[in-house]
């Protein structure tokens, strides 16, 4: 089945809901049984991972279509839902390392991540090194006897290195180390990691899942051998999401296929149209011909999304601010994957411990969003034209 038919088919049951045709929510912490047979059934049924709510903090009907859903779109065992994508990254790691142990995570990677390495890890004991995204090759002699997992996300946040993910899944699992990936950029639309030697896939569903800026939540996806692990650290420290944000997810996965296309289309037509200013140094996006990491983009990725950066060339902090801050179609915003576009000043040369940011000008992340694009670059040539006046 093709994906695009699998985002409309995947979780849902009419049957099972009086030909309802999307799973309704179900809130709910208390659920009764009406004898001690039908209680001791539910609780054979729930250690069999049987359909069926045996307590709200393990899930309600809602929930468990989102789950199934994205673990038919992942093409993964099962997946497990999450608050938010900080969340879904750190049970990306948790159930899977412990004292002792040494974890790799490429410098590119959410700041968040790196914080919970250098707190929550580092206090129970977990020792975590940064790596330069672009060694591929080089990250075999980063591998110690207690290296337990390799943490990826391609392309990287903020500046957009490209990964070769399945040659480095290659290297970790012939010494014994699992690989984690926050694909949050593509979705498993556009890139499947599990396909690609991952064993553990993040979304941020926040992001393009929910589409709508409208809700919190993360998943994790895992293959059948690490499922008891996730399953299980995830219910002992409680983590479970609202059942009105998994049918936000739900709303907004069955139209996934047709936004993400608009946004790819849209990205590449403002990364394309910004490179041409002469005031931008460059713009990071894997899907242009000239970026590094265009050749690993187009063997391994179906699409994109309307997500980049933009280097500017050194400039006062006024000029700067002219051109971002008159912007009225792109709000200033941390989150994306909305269907509004937004721009985020970033500097990431606070963020990197083991590689360089070697521009000197002020940079911004773009989310193209869903307006046209001729109102979009309208905007922007009036950002350009106050930045000008500055120069």
């Amino acid at each position: 089945m093709f994906d695009s038919t699998l985002l409309v088919h995947a979780g849902r049951d009419p049957e099972a809901f009086q030909g309802v045709v999307n799973t309704p929510v179900f809130r709910a912490s208390t659920v009764l049984a009406s004898s001690i047979a039908e209680w001791e059934q539910r609780k054979k049924e729930r250690a069999a991972e049987q359909p069926g709510t045996y307590y709200g903090r393990h899930g309600t009907p809602t929930t468990h279509s989102f789950e199934e859903a994205m673990a038919a779109l992942e093409g993964g065992h099962r997946t497990l839902v999450f608050p938010s994508g900080l969340a879904a990254c750190a049970f990306a790691i948790l159930p899977f390392v412990g004292t002792g142990d040494h974890v790799l995570i490429t410098d590119s990677a959410y700041d968040p991540t790196r914080r919970l390495a250098a707190g929550v890890l580092k206090r129970f004991g977990v020792t975590t090194e940064f790596y330069d995204p672009l060694a591929a090759e080089g990250i075999e002699a980063l591998i110690k006897p207690n290296t337990r997992l390799i943490y990826t996300e391609s392309p990287g946040s903020h500046t957009f290195e490209m990964q070769d993910t399945a040659r480095i899944a290659e290297v970790a699992h012939r010494h014994g180390a699992l690989v984690a990936m926050d694909n949050t950029w593509a979705t498993p639309l556009y890139f499947k990691p599990l396909q690609h030697g991952v064993d553990i896939s993040v979304q941020a569903a926040t992001k393009y899942i929910v589409g709508h800026s409208d809700a919190m939540l993360g998943t994790v996806t895992v293959n059948r051998a690490l499922w008891p692990q996730l399953k299980s650290t995830a219910y002992d420290l409680g983590q479970i999401s609202s059942p009105d944000d998994c049918y936000l997810a739900l709303r907004g996965l069955r139209t996934l296929a047709v936004r993400l296309k608009q946004h790819w289309l849209s990205g590449v037509a403002l990364a394309q149209w910004l490179a041409r200013q002469p005031e931008v140094e460059c713009v990071l996006h894997p899907a242009l011909p000239g970026d590094p990491g265009h050749e690993i983009w187009q063997r391994d990725f179906k699409g994109a999304s309307g997500l980049f950066s933009v280097v500017m060339k050194p400039m006062a902090a006024d000029a700067f601010a002219a051109l971002i801050d008159g912007l009225e179609l792109f709000g200033i915003g941390a989150s994306w994957g909305g269907y509004e576009s937004l721009v985020l000043p970033i500097d990431p040369a606070g963020h990197r411990s083991v590689t360089t940011w070697p521009h000197r000008g002020p940079a911004f992340r773009v989310h193209a969003g869903l307006e046209d694009m001729r109102d979009l670059i309208a905007d922007l040539e009036q950002g350009f034209a106050r930045l000008r006046k500055l120069l």
